[in-house]
């Protein structure tokens, strides 16, 4: 369901707007699109690699001698061969190869047990397999913290030399007078939230190819979310110039900020480095859980405050992240949390405090909705309560507080232009069976069942995020137009390079590149993915592409555009575009001006608990996204319904059991994600378009924001239809049982 804005503009586009099918579907489909892991040369050699067996130790030293004497090994790599010893996309606090002889400072420890203390390549991989297990490695065991609060105590093992107390991040917001404000407050409502891991589950485990190309660049052929990102990570660890290194991505299968960070891409490039041979690796299942970064276990404590008119005059929260072993990009995470930890709400009094911490888990990094999803949990969570504990209706509470046009964020500085949350909040009421009537916003029909174990109930939630890099990252996008042709333009080329890694944006930058030019969808050619054709793109993520590449894409077609009308031919064009630059946090009161852009998201779902077992199952969900324009409708819904799918895991059933720093179920036997049985009968996808001001076309981001608010509905739902509260992610069924059980709910 597409619902225009009023706002939306007049002008009749080609393209824009359109379900146009996926340039790579067919080959998706058949089977004939290349993945890494397809990727084969005949002279090839494999890699594997030795993984810590210790949470927290010193490498004392290696012994290579039975491995190095395996019939068809090749090599075995350590420490000792990498030429800068340290990597990471954020900060670069994590060794390539964990040793006695690293170069760097810190490089001869292992922190979990997904570090790499070796690397053997060989001439098969069953023959690398073997070898790996030959490796000996003497390790003196050093104390190992677990759990983040502890990790924060000065008694604590400490991880990192440069960081006190293992804390690697610390936000805080003061705004305005929190302590008079609750003593003004009416009703305050306090609770504690937890949630944790969740493992990205892409369908195509980590792998990828190294060689020598043409031009003598060590060429790496990959899955990842930004090729210049990891060609510059990689040319740091083996003190290279940039040029030297090629990054190339094929068909990618997922990613959702589990790809953010390295994998393979070094491994690879060090051993193509020493061996001068083509080098291939693929993990399996079990590596690829053990070995990439989580979603950010985090725990929220929040004090609400509201008068009886239910406006929200004081919230104060402390939240606490757990990090693991390095950064990745966790102090981004915690950054973003600490800025949604009010939810979609303007509130004028504000005190909040945001740990992210170091540990000897496994690390946590980037996952679709990147901190919001964890303090939406919390903000939404404590919206409802205090709903509850006013008589007021979900929906009228929240239009009451609601961010708008105009308001002012905790951090002291307006939103962006283009604030649609009341729209999508009154969009999803009535989609979910609100009307407005006397005394404000109410539901009009209430759920029953004819089962008496069988309780149904409806929850609401919303939320918001920003779409681009944040708190004064020097955002940019590159791209460069070529129109070919005599009298008419017969080809477009579009130079991108930005990551296609699932979610259809190569379809969407043909569609705005041929609208741009004025041309048909088959006469434009795509060129992207591989750092030796495209400039900086950045990465795929931040719900940016869209954003940043329509507006790249668009202003180098006006330039080549007017080079074709000044009749030079071909016609070439680049563009850099830079969006409204933004600010960090300061670190007392965190005052700053955040980001550029924001999407908003309402939804609604109807559940139905059974109290004799603790299941739920959503029936019904209504998600309702202002995505400014729908470039793609069609790939719209197909976000929205796979946002949802991910959430409902998330929310139910996905449960990564770690027991000091070893993941207990790295299998997709053990660790569940939804099936299509699990699905809602229902997804309804109502698309919403009110202009980003600066959006490419007026377009938004959207494909994080569906994933925001669905578990704080399911909450918000269970709660209708069983008077309980839950607040500690997962909700699965003992889980469930025992809050009923709290309650005298069920039978015994």
């Amino acid at each position: 369901m597409l619902l225009k804005g009023d706002a939306m503009p007049k002008e009749e586009t080609v393209l824009i707007g359109q379900s146009v099918q996926r340039i790579d579907a067919v080959g998706k489909v058949t089977g004939v699109a290349v993945y890494p892991a397809d990727i084969d040369r005949d002279d090839q050699l494999w890699a594997k690699i030795v993984y810590s067996q210790r949470a927290h130790a010193e490498v004392v030293s290696l012994n290579l001698e039975r491995a190095l004497a395996l019939e068809g090994v090749i090599t075995v790599l350590t420490s000792a061969d990498v030429p800068v010893n340290e990597y990471g996309l954020v900060i670069s606090d994590q060794p390539v190869l964990c040793g006695p002889e690293s170069t760097i400072v810190g490089g001869t420890k292992v922190r979990c047990y997904m570090d790499h203390v070796a690397v053997v390549v060989a001439k098969t991989a069953e023959i690398a397999t073997q070898a790996a297990q030959l490796v000996e490695v003497d390790y003196q065991n050093l104390p190992a913290t677990f759990n983040p609060e502890e990790a924060m105590l000065a008694s604590a093992p400490q991880l990192h030399a440069d960081t006190p107390n293992n804390i690697l991040c610390h936000y805080r917001i003061r705004f305005g007078d929190v302590d008079a404000a609750f003593e003004q407050a009416d009703v305050i409502v306090e609770g504690e939230y937890s949630t944790t891991y969740q493992e990205h589950a892409y369908l195509q485990p980590e792998a990828g190819l190294g060689y020598i190309d043409e031009e003598g660049r060590i060429t790496i052929v990959v899955a990842g979310q930004w090729t210049h990102e990891d060609r510059e990570q990689i040319a740091h660890a083996l003190n290279l110039p940039e040029d030297q290194i090629r990054v190339i991505y094929p068909a990618i299968g997922g990613a959702f900020g589990g790809r953010e960070d390295m994998s393979v891409q070094i491994i690879l490039a060090l051993a193509v480095q020493k061996t001068r041979q083509p080098v291939k690796i693929i993990w399996d299942r079990e590596e690829s859980i053990r070995g990439h970064h989580k979603r950010h276990p985090i725990t929220v404590w929040a004090k609400w405050g509201a008068t009886r008119a239910g406006k929200v005059i004081a919230v104060e929260a402390r939240l606490v992240g757990d990090a693991g072993a390095y950064n990745y990009t966790s102090n981004k995470v915690m950054g973003n949390a600490n800025l949604m930890a009010t939810g979609p709400y303007e509130i004028p009094n504000v005190k909040i405090d945001t740990f992210g911490v170091y540990t000897n888990n496994i690390p946590t990094g980037a996952f679709r909705g990147f901190g919001a999803p964890q303090a939406a949990f919390a903000a939404e969570g404590q919206m409802n309560k205090l709903a509850a504990a006013l008589g007021l209706d979900p929906l009228e509470i929240r239009l009451r507080n609601t961010i708008q046009e105009g308001s002012i964020l905790s951090v002291g500085t307006p939103l962006p232009k283009g604030v649609s949350m009341p729209q999508v909040f009154e969009a999803a009421g009535s989609a979910g069976g609100w009307e407005r009537g006397q005394h404000g916003w109410e539901r009009a029909i209430r759920l029953s069942s004819d089962n008496p174990y069988l309780r149904r109930g409806v929850g609401l939630a919303g939320g918001f995020k920003n779409i681009g890099f944040s708190f004064g990252y020097p955002e940019r996008s590159w791209a460069a137009i070529e129109l070919y042709g005599e009298g008419e333009i017969e080809t477009v080329i579009v130079r991108q390079g930005a990551a296609d890694v699932g979610q259809g944006v190569h379809t969407l930058m043909v569609q705005m590149a041929a609208d741009a030019v004025g041309v048909p969808f088959e006469k434009v050619r795509l060129l992207t993915a591989d750092t030796a054709k495209t400039e900086n793109a950045g990465s795929a993520s931040a719900s940016r592409l869209t954003f940043m590449a329509g507006n790249a894409i668009r202003g180098a077609a006006q330039l080549a555009l007017q080079k074709w009308q000044d009749e030079e031919r071909p016609a070439k064009a680049e563009f850099l575009y830079r969006p409204p630059k933004t600010t960090p946090y300061d670190p007392l009161t965190g005052r700053s001006e955040p980001n550029f852009a924001y999407g908003y998201v309402a939804q609604v779902v109807e559940v139905e608990v059974d109290i004799e077992t603790g299941q739920i199952w959503v029936r019904r969900v209504i998600s309702v996204n202002d995505v400014g324009r729908a470039v793609n409708p069609q790939q719209v819904e197909g976000q929205v319904e796979g946002a949802v799918a991910q959430a409902l895991g998330y929310a139910l059933m996905e449960n990564l059991v770690s027991i000091k720093g070893v993941i207990q179920n790295p299998h997709l036997s053990t660790y569940l994600i939804p099936t299509a049985l699990d699905m809602p009968m229902e997804v309804q996808s109502v698309i919403l378009e009110y202009p980003d001001p600066i959006g490419p076309w007026g377009a938004r981001g959207m494909a994080e924001m569906p994933m925001i608010p669905l578990l704080p509905a399911i909450a918000a739902a269970v709660h209708d239809a069983t008077g309980v509260w839950l607040n500690h992610q997962p909700f699965t069924p003992d889980k469930v049982m025992r809050a009923l059980r709290e309650q005298g709910i069920g039978v015994l």
